[in-house]
């Protein structure tokens, strides 16, 4: 447990004992992010990972996202990276070489990521390629953890020239900083202003009338001129300040004395006129720098630090005609109020309660629109040293380029017309090949293009924030479950489907003709041919091969493969010339022009062939200019060359022959050198490249291969011509669990040699496990040695390579393991996307996986389709990426679609979408509408057809009313939509929290499947066992099936011919009718089923139990009514029980008794909580998310004869998410894995997978998906302790610099048992082996509690202590939350 019983009694003494933890209800759960929120509240562009990669980082609130735009516009996600903090503020701070010279020679040239969090910290990180996460270079301490008002950590400036940081506070405070040049600190000096003497004592009126008092809205560094060094100068700090009652902002310079250590205010700005919000240096221009009003633009020149100037003015609300809208645009908003701003930039308002509806995120709340224009976003051209142009975005959503242009009657500003037309953008960011970065609060953000003066729409930037509802389907028949959430607002309001894993699109599928299919290769005509000419299909008793291109023609007469075999291998082992490899014979052809423009100009292909005296082929593989394959029993290996005796003839000769001690059980021939060329938006960042290989030693990459024993091991073998073979490298494999058994499977079932900046091995087992290897930092001395004494066994673990191949008398190198995982329980495949050696590949065991050849140890990321048996690349002209897959006997081409760093499906919806059920019975999904733009109708409930998003009927509520709730209701046989709105626009909760004297309605709808009488009207619609044959105009990836469709057809297109669905009757549609209608005493906030045949509702303060009597749906009667203090926001049943949360007093829990029709209130919160939404797990177990960002978890174990008003739950454990979970949904799963005890030893803690386990999913309104996974005790207490051990290591804990504990503490009170931080264990298995045991070995500091010391038992040792924590966080931490969320989301 995370407290001992005493401890946690101790602390809780003070809320009396009905509040205190106790063993009966103890709950442990293991949090993790599935989906990191997407909004993006700072852009910026930097050379983070390499002195030449154009990298893109975007700010969100709990993670920093770091991305590629390439050549397309298209946004590629490299890395996502969760601060355990709340980020406050970003920049960049470029590299200059007169700094940080002696500092780390892996920083030189690569510009540094500046962070200012609720750490309190200022944090400068840099990117890790290896460990492919940020890191950090030093933190500075600004202030406490949390949100200090008047410390600074709020706005962060930088330096053009990189040698001073700036960080103002809410008010009143700043601090600047210098860089080092010396080898010690990067941080040189720091200065605060005011000083705290200052700040602390009444002080003079100089101060107060010139000082900084006030809130400080704006900081920015004014340069020096350029031709003189900036060290040798003061910096010169501009910033905007309101000071109190003022009615118009300041702009003060500040100059730093840095010899003096003083900060002075050297002049002061005040132009009467509209509010200033911002002040933006204009680069490379040596003292000029726009001041933002609203209204307005002042380009100030600022070069004469003591005599501020305004050169010319340009008004906002005059600006050039717009060009038509391109897109909705949103209304014009105001200026963010500054105290707003203490809190999370995205729905601030929803973090306390004020005095307008707590369930409405994007009223306007009554704020009056001042009317003038203001500019919101902007981002400078990158790499204009002569005139600088910005692009900016105004309040309206236009777009508008501004140049500055100097000649010899000084700085004048040039303004074009408007670029373009969209959403107001939160922030902007113009990258290289005129792309622009927009981002869109509540929306989708865009890239852009200037192309002849005009900004182009090219891709979107998918944000899903905020997710206000979900409903999570399982589709039994597709072997996915997929989310469909309510996400963003009007006008951008949208419903999305979310699944897991990188999205494929399928392009085509098979009919279900192709059993017994044993391999699929794909080959090429030409080696340097880019695309793929050949399909070869193995079967157990034959092989066909298909031409590859708009359709896949059956070729195998005109190749002169032999047909009625099993292919064991093939491929092109010189031009024009293909092997095929089957169990008696190698075979080499040469295909016809019939097959291949490029083939024999003959009639029939010519082939020839060798074979092995009296033994059969096991095992081949085919590389440029020779073939390996080999025997069984008895066990040979045959090295095969090719020549050329005359024109079209060929002869197979051996090479090498030699007899093995170990069967083989796999080979594979290494890719291609990697080509020299990279692109600067390439994901990889690594720059190096192959060299011919030919080092001193002679090892020549084309001369090696790679094989895997039944020893068993992994070996790389070298053959000269001419001469005998060389063991290059070795590793055995040798795998025990937790008690020392050895387990068993270990054979590699396939190879790979892998190169992205050092080179290492990948196998994968029979057993379901990949390993990967490399090579020591050091070769162990050794001489060259015979085949026959390969049997290497001491393994050491090291994590870098340096001299892989360079030495041959350092030969065998013995492979070290870096890194486990096991990934399914059958044999795992390695099948390269490319020919060369840093490919990425796809993994196939039970499911197929996509791992990162460039990541730090073993990553990889689930793939969006079903399980399946084999899988090849596929490039053709028509589609270049393409993927084979072969699963349910149908070929399945899809493409992997990088473009999109989410892997959903988005369809349009007028309004904010609120709500969204499925219905069963028609296979449809029912959506609650609200804010639409259509007459008089503000809301309504629609049909939704979920494969094509079209809209088949709704339901318009009458003028005025909006709806705020609906549940699907049993009644009898059928089910009746219940649905509850409000007929008041303004608030429904007082500041107090009371009710306010509102109006609803309750109404009950059915659903009518319907003939559609008029002829001459076509309806596209779906009844259930139908399939839309609609496609929608807003569909960005077909990724949805309906139910009927069989799950080969996953992810294809409603208009694919080959779909096995059934053909639509236009004539059937399903409509509502409406049944009954009343009004409600309060705003029917909220509906829950109760019983299968009552359902509770609310009405301000109270809710009703109600029912049908006699299962009439045109009858509502209320059967009894409970009452809370303050508003309900939440409510829900499970079986008797019936949990209420209001925005004051937080739960509470009734039971109704039938027979009395009476509500009795049994238990209370035990704490004053603002409930988002609560679920049930049991009659005994509430989860709970408020609006500050907090889930707890609440117990009531207790005898319900003794329960009362007066006895409060037990609050059993928290979690400080950061994030406000606005919907709660339980999901059951239960399920069976022979893979899930196989690494876990007897005397170990099991991972219970017999018994039905209930897992928690939350959606939060940035966008983030958070699952909840219970735990037993036993695998809670060995999980603490390997959390204590990750958030205190320097590779692990939080990047920013926060206090683990105390961040996730928040809100909650002191010794509460906090749920495990899932992300934070995560780290754990992206480390290498040694890593691993180097955390585990850890010793804690003296402040940890004793009971997290010991790991584990004493009696187990070091070794065994890593490999058994490692067996269970690979089962808990990848499994079971796979398993648990059922693959809707990316893991």
């Amino acid at each position: 447990m995370a407290v001992s019983e005493e401890e946690c009694s101790s602390a809780n003494s003070g809320s009396g004992p009905s509040s205190s933890s106790s063993s009966a209800s103890a709950r442990y759960y293991l949090s993790k992010c599935v989906l990191r929120g997407s909004v993006v509240l700072q852009v910026l562009h930097a050379h983070i990972r390499s002195p030449s990669s154009n990298d893109v980082i975007f700010g969100k609130e709990t993670s920093i996202e770091l991305v590629v735009i390439d050549e397309d516009g298209n946004v590629q996600s490299v890395c996502d990276q969760p601060v355990f903090g709340t980020v406050k503020d970003l920049a960049i701070l470029p590299w200059n070489e007169k700094f940080r010279v002696a500092r780390d020679p892996q920083l030189w040239g690569k510009d540094l990521l500046v962070a200012t969090s609720d750490s309190g910290k200022l944090s400068l990180l840099t990117f890790c390629n290896e460990m492919h996460r940020f890191i950090p270079v030093t933190h500075i301490q600004l202030s406490n953890p949390g949100n200090q008002i008047y410390l600074p950590g709020r706005k962060l400036a930088v330096d053009s020239s990189g040698c001073f940081i700036a960080s103002s506070a809410y008010e009143d405070r700043l601090a600047l900083f210098s860089l080092s040049m010396s080898s010690g600190d990067i941080i040189d000096e720091r200065i605060v202003y005011p000083s705290e003497n200052e700040g602390t004592a009444s002080t003079s009126r100089s101060i107060q009338r010139i000082g900084i008092r006030g809130t400080i809205w704006s900081i920015c560094f004014i340069s020096q001129d350029s031709r003189q060094p900036s060290k040798e100068h003061n910096p010169v700090l501009a910033v905007i300040i309101n000071r109190r009652g003022a009615l118009l902002n300041e702009l003060l310079l500040l100059e730093w004395n840095v010899k003096a250590h003083k900060i002075f205010v050297i002049s002061q700005y005040v132009e009467a006129g509209p509010l200033a919000h911002d002040i933006v240096e204009v680069p490379n221009s040596g003292g000029l720098a726009f001041l933002f009003r609203a209204g307005d633009v002042l380009l100030m020149d600022l070069r004469d630090h003591r005599n501020p100037s305004c050169v010319c003015k340009t008004n906002l609300n005059f600006l050039p005609n717009a060009m038509e809208e391109q897109t909705y645009v949103e209304e014009s908003c105001k200026l963010h109020d500054v105290d707003d701003e203490r809190f999370s930039v995205a729905a601030c308002a929803l973090l306390e309660l004020s005095d307008y509806d707590p369930m409405c995120i994007d009223s306007d709340n009554g704020g009056a629109n001042s009317g003038y224009k203001y500019i919101c976003s902007w981002s400078w051209e990158p790499e204009n040293n002569r005139d600088p142009r910005m692009i900016f975005c105004v309040d309206t959503g236009e777009f508008f380029m501004i140049e500055v242009l100097f000649d010899s009657e000084g700085p004048k500003v040039n303004l074009s017309e408007c670029l373009y037309k969209g959403l107001p953008c939160k922030a902007l960011l113009w990258v290289e090949s005129g792309y622009l970065a927009a981002l869109v609060e509540m929306g989708d953000g865009m890239v852009l293009k200037l192309e002849d003066g005009r900004l182009c729409y090219i891709n979107p930037i998918q944000n899903i924030a905020p997710i206000l509802d979900m409903e999570v389907v399982d589709y039994h028949d597709e072997k996915q479950d997929q989310m469909f959430a309510c996400c963003g607002v009007a006008p951008e309001g949208s419903l999305r489907i979310i699944r897991n894993g990188i999205n494929v699109e399928n392009l085509h599928r098979t009919a279900s003709i192709y059993q017994g299919v044993t391999g699929t290769w794909t080959v090429r005509m030409r080696v340097t041919d880019s695309h793929h000419s050949f399909l070869v299909l193995s079967f157990v008793e034959e092989t066909r091969i298909l031409s590859v291109g708009l359709s896949f023609t059956d070729v195998t007469d005109s190749v002169g493969f032999q047909p009625n075999v099993c292919t064991l291998a093939c491929g092109l082992v010189t031009d024009g010339l293909l092997v095929q490899i089957h169990k008696s014979t190698v075979k080499l052809c040469l295909p016809t022009k019939a097959a291949h423009s490029e083939g024999i100009p003959l009639s029939s292909p010519i082939c020839t062939s060798w074979s092995p005296d009296n033994v059969s082929i096991s095992l081949g593989a085919v590389g440029h200019n020779f073939i390996v394959v080999s025997t069984s029993n008895p066990c040979f290996l045959f090295i095969l060359g090719v020549r050329l005796l005359s024109a079209y003839q060929y002869e197979i000769y051996e090479m090498q022959h030699l007899v093995l001690q170990n069967e083989l059980s796999c080979i594979s021939i290494p890719g291609q050198e990697i080509e020299q060329k990279q692109s600067n938006s390439s994901i990889s960042a690594n720059n190096s490249s192959i060299s011919s290989f030919q080092i001193q030693s002679g090892v020549d990459i084309n001369k090696t291969f790679v094989i895997g024993t039944h020893r068993p091991s992994v070996e790389i073998w070298y053959f000269a011509p001419g001469g005998g073979i060389t063991v290059v490298a070795c590793g055995t494999i040798s795998l025990t669990n937790t008690v020392g058994t050895a387990i068993s499977g270990c054979v590699p079932q396939d190879v790979r040699l892998v190169f992205v900046g050092k080179y290492y091995v990948l196998a994968g087992l029979r057993n379901g496990m990949l390993l990967r290897f490399e090579w020591p930092a050091e070769p162990c001395p050794s001489s060259p040695i015979n085949i026959v004494d390969t049997a290497l066994s001491s393994i050491n673990l090291v994590n870098s390579v340096t001299n892989a191949f360079d030495k041959r008398n350092d030969f065998p190198s013995m492979l070290q393991l870096i890194a486990i995982r096991r990934i399914g329980i059958t044999p795992v495949f390695l099948v390269p996307l490319g020919d060369t050696l840093d490919a990425d590949i796809i993994t196939l065991s039970d499911r197929p996986w996509l791992l990162h050849s460039a990541r730090h140890s073993l990553s990889y990321s689930s793939i969006s389709f079903q399980p399946s048996t084999h899988v090849t690349p596929v490039c053709s002209v028509e589609c270049p990426k393409g993927i084979l897959f072969v699963a349910e006997n149908s070929l399945h081409l899809v493409e992997m679609v990088h473009s999109k760093r989410l892997n959903m499906q988005k369809f349009h919806l007028e309004g904010t979408p609120r709500k969204v059920l499925y219905h069963d019975e028609s296979k449809m999904l029912l959506v609650m509408r609200t804010e639409l733009n259509c007459g008089t109708c503000l809301s309504d409930i629609c049909i939704m057809d979920p494969l094509s998003g079209s809209v088949l009927s709704s339901f318009r509520l009458e003028l005025g009313e909006t709806g705020k709730s609906m549940e699907l209701v049993r009644v009898g046989s059928e089910q009746v939509l219940v649905v509850g709105t409000s007929l008041s626009s303004g608030p429904h909760t007082m500041a107090t929290g009371e009710a306010e004297s509102c109006k609803g309605r309750l109404l009950v709808l059915c659903l009518d499947h319907v003939q559609n009488s008029d002829s001459g009207s076509v309806t596209f619609c779906s009844k259930a066992g139908s399939s839309s044959q609609k496609t929608s105009p807003f569909r960005e990836i077909v990724t949805y099936a309906p139910e009927q469709l069989s799950s080969s057809s996953l992810g294809s297109s409603p208009d694919d011919n080959s779909s096995d669905g059934i053909k639509l009757d236009e004539n059937e549609v399903w409509q509502f009718r409406l049944t009954f209608a009343t009004k409600w005493p309060g705003v029917v906030l909220k509906i829950c089923p109760y019983l299968d045949r009552y359902f509770l509702a609310t009405a301000g303060n109270a809710f009703y139990v109600c029912g049908f009597p006699n299962d009439n749906p045109q009858r509502v009667r209320r059967y009894a009514m409970g009452r809370a203090r303050f508003m309900i926001t939440s409510l829900t049943a499970h079986f008797t029980r019936i949990a209420v949360g209001d925005c004051r007093d937080g739960i509470l829990l009734y039971s109704y008794h039938e027979e009395a029709k009476k509500l009795e209130l049994l238990y209370n919160d035990p704490s004053l909580r603002l409930v988002a939404d609560c679920i049930l797990m049991d009659a005994d177990t509430a989860v709970v998310s408020d609006r500050k960002g907090s889930i707890a978890v609440l117990c009531s174990d207790h005898l319900e004869d003794n329960a009362g008003a007066q006895c409060n739950m037990a609050l059993s454990c928290a979690y400080f998410m950061a994030e406000i979970a606005m919907s709660i949904k339980k999901g059951s799963y239960s399920y069976r894995l022979p893979a899930d005890d196989v690494l876990q030893g007897g005397n170990g803690p099991k991972t219970n997978v017999d018994s039905l386990q209930n897992t928690i999913i939350a959606t939060t309104l940035l966008g983030s998906i958070m699952i909840f996974i219970p735990l037993s005790r036993e695998e809670y207490e060995l999980l603490e302790a390997v959390q204590a051990r990750l958030v205190v290591h320097h590779l692990t804990a939080p990047v920013l610099g926060n206090d683990h504990n105390e961040f996730r503490s928040r809100e909650n009170r002191v010794g509460v048992p906090k749920i495990l931080d899932g992300d934070m264990l995560t780290q754990f298995l992206e480390l290498t082996s040694m890593q691993q045991k180097m955390i585990l070995s850890l010793e804690l500091p003296d402040m940890v509690k004793p009971s997290l010391k010991p790991l584990l038992p004493s009696h187990v040792s070091v070794n065994q202590n890593a490999e058994h924590a490692y067996a269970v966080l690979n089962n808990i931490v990848r499994q079971r939350l796979r398993v648990c969320f059922s693959k809707c989301c990316q893991i």
